[in-house]
C-alpha cells in the first residue's frame, strides 16, 4: 500500500483522506489528530516568530490581500474578514496596488478600527501593533526607457511610477482614495513585486550608487529609499517624507532572479522577501534550496505565499485567479487537509510567516477558513523532520500530477559552478593559482560542496554556503612547477548528484 501511494507519483486518481492519514501515521509515526481538517478550533495568543532583522514579532499566519478581499463573491463581506483576522490576533497584513479593491477594503476596516491618523479616536498603539505591507509592480521612479518585460505603468495610469503607488496605497487605506493621505500614515513595508527578469533588476537599481536629482532615469528602489529615510537624494521627495519603514521584494517564478536581486544589494536595503513556497516546490526550480537560504543568511524577514498553489491544490485549475469563481471557499478537502500544507511552508528553514488568502469566514470555527488556517499555523519553526516533510511532498505531488505550481519556473537540475575562471601570478618564486566561481543553482536537493580537480585528480573540496553578494567563491593553491594544467570544478548536492564545468586551461608560465 505504502509503495503504491508514494512511489507512483504520476497516478491520476486522488489519494483519499483516510489513506493519507493511515499512510502518514505508518510512515513517520505522526498522530492522526493534527491532520484532521477541522482540528484545533480556538487559538489563544497566536504564535509569533522574530521577523528577520526588522525588530518585529510576526504571527505565523498573515492575512493575504487576495482571495475574497480582492475577488469578492456577492455573499461575502471582505471587511469582516480583515476585522476577524485582526481580532483573532493576526498581526501581518498583505495587499498590493495590483489587487483591485483590496487596499480600499483595508481602508474600510481601518476606519472601523480607529487607525486613521488625525481622526478623533486614532489609536496609535494599535497601529504600531501590526505590520502592513503593500506592493508595487512598477520598476521606474523617474523617466524610464523601454526595456522588454519592464512595466512603465500600472493601475490604468500611463506614466505612473513607483512612488505614485506608494502614495496610492496610503491614500486608499488611510486617506480619501483620491491621492491624499493624512500626516502620520505609513506602510511598514513596500515590496517590489513579482520580479521575473534580470532586466528588471537593472532598472530597479539604476542610480543607486550616485543618486542625482538631474538624472533622467531613476530606479524604483533608489527613490523608495528616500521615502524610507526621509531624504531627498533623488529630488523625488521634496517634502522629505517618511512614508515606509522597510523595503523588500517578491517573486513567484525565478529563484535565480531573486538571488541576483539580493546579491546586488551592497547596502542591505532589502529587509523583506515574499516568496512562493509549498509542498510541490522541489518539483520545480526550487526556492527552498536556492533563494531562501540567501535571504535567511542576510536576516531578511521572509514571507511564504502560494501555500495552496493559489488554490490549485484544491478545486481551482492551475492558472492565475481573476474572478470570484476562482476563490476557494472550503477548508481543505476530503482528499487533502490544509494543515499539512501550511505546516510544510512554515517549517521550511528561514520562513517567518505565511500569507494565505481567505475565501470565507464562518461563525462555526470548524467551517471557518481563517480560524482553521490560524490553528494550523501554530507550529514551531523547522519542527517537521525531513521524513515528515517528504511525506507531505509525496501527498502533494499527486495533486494535478504535481503540476500545481504554474507560477514557478519548471524543474531545474543541479548546475555546475557558474562563471568559473582560473588565473595565476608569480609571487617571488611561487606560482599562485586562483580559481573563482559563483554559486551553482540547486536542483531538488541542497548543494553540499564544490570539488576542485586538477589534471583529472581531485585536489580539494570547498563547502557550499549561501553566496550573499557578487563576490565569488575563491580557492588558491601554490604550485612548484610552471607547466600547463587542466582544472575542472564540480557541484555536489546532498544526494551525491554532480555537475561539472568545462575544462579550464591554466597555461604554462
Amino acid at each position: 500500500m505504502i509503495k503504491d501511494i508514494f512511489n507512483d507519483k504520476r497516478r491520476k486518481d486522488s489519494i483519499t483522506r483516510r489513506r493519507f492519514l493511515k499512510t502518514s501515521s505508518a510512515v513517520v509515526g505522526l498522530s492522526m489528530a493534527p491532520y484532521i481538517n477541522c482540528g484545533g478550533n480556538q487559538v489563544g495568543e497566536p504564535m509569533k516568530r522574530p521577523f528577520g532583522r526588522l525588530g518585529f514579532e510576526v504571527t505565523t499566519l498573515g492575512l493575504g490581500g487576495q482571495a475574497s478581499i480582492q475577488w469578492t463573491p456577492a455573499d461575502v463581506d471582505p471587511v469582516k474578514i480583515i476585522l476577524k483576522a485582526f481580532h483573532l490576533g493576526v498581526n501581518y497584513f498583505d495587499t498590493s496596488n495590483v489587487y483591485g479593491p483590496s487596499q480600499m477594503n483595508y481602508g474600510k476596516a481601518f476606519r472601523e478600527l480607529d487607525l486613521i491618523p488625525g481622526d478623533i479616536g486614532y489609536d496609535e498603539p494599535r497601529r504600531e501593533s501590526f505590520f502592513l505591507t503593500s506592493k508595487t509592480h512598477l520598476r521606474w521612479a523617474k523617466g524610464g526607457y523601454p526595456v522588454e518585460g519592464v512595466r512603465n505603468s500600472t493601475n490604468g495610469n500611463q506614466g505612473s511610477k513607483a512612488i505614485d503607488d506608494l502614495k496610492r496605497s496610503l491614500s486608499l487605506m488611510f486617506g480619501d482614495g483620491q491621492g491624499n493621505y493624512p500626516a502620520g500614515a505609513y506602510l511598514d513595508m513596500i515590496l517590489l513585486h513579482n520580479l521575473t527578469s534580470m532586466a528588471e533588476i537593472d532598472v530597479l537599481y539604476e542610480g543607486l550608487e550616485s543618486p542625482d536629482p538631474k538624472a533622467e532615469h531613476i530606479g524604483a528602489l533608489v527613490a523608495l529609499k528616500d521615502y524610507r529615510d526621509g531624504t531627498n537624494l533623488t529630488g523625488l521627495n521634496p517634502k522629505e517624507e517618511k512614508l515606509v519603514r522597510h523595503l523588500g521584494f517578491s517573486g513567484h517564478y525565478s529563484a535565480p532572479v531573486m538571488m541576483e536581486m539580493i546579491q546586488r544589494d551592497k547596502h542591505n536595503l532589502l529587509e523583506g522577501m515574499l516568496v512562493a513556497i509549498n509542498a510541490n516546490d522541489r518539483l520545480n526550480l526550487s526556492m527552498q534550496n536556492n533563494v531562501i537560504p540567501i535571504a535567511a543568511a542576510k536576516k531578511m524577514g521572509i514571507i511564504a505565499m502560494k501555500v495552496f498553489a493559489d488554490g490549485a491544490m484544491y478545486s481551482k485549475d492551475a492558472h492565475w485567479s481573476s474572478e470570484p469563481s476562482h476563490v476557494v471557499r472550503t477548508v481543505g478537502s476530503p482528499d487533502l487537509p490544509s494543515r499539512p500544507l501550511i505546516e510544510y511552508s512554515l517549517s521550511t528553514p528561514g520562513i517567518h510567516t505565511a500569507i494565505i488568502g481567505i475565501g470565507q469566514i464562518n461563525e462555526k470555527p470548524q467551517n471557518c477558513q481563517l480560524q482553521q488556517n490560524l490553528s494550523s499555523a501554530q507550529i514551531v519553526a523547522e519542527s517537521l523532520s525531513a521524513t515528515e516533510r517528504k511525506t507531505i511532498e509525496d501527498i502533494a505531488a499527486v495533486v494535478k500530477d504535481g503540476k500545481t505550481n504554474y507560477f514557478q519556473m519548471p524543474e531545474g537540475k543541479l548546475t555546475p559552478p557558474r562563471n568559473p575562471a582560473v588565473d595565476q601570478q608569480m609571487q617571488g618564486s611561487e606560482r599562485v593559482v586562483r580559481l573563482s566561481w559563483h554559486t551553482a543553482y540547486a536542483g531538488s536537493e541542497p548543494i553540499k560542496h564544490y570539488e576542485i580537480w586538477r589534471d583529472n585528480q581531485k585536489i580539494t573540496q570547498v563547502d557550499h554556503h549561501p553566496q550573499l553578494s557578487k563576490v565569488p567563491f575563491v580557492y588558491e593553491e601554490k604550485l612548484t612547477n610552471r607547466k600547463a594544467h587542466i582544472y575542472k570544478l564540480q557541484s555536489v548536492d546532498m544526494a551525491g548528484t554532480r555537475a561539472q564545468t568545462d575544462q579550464l586551461l591554466l597555461k604554462a608560465i
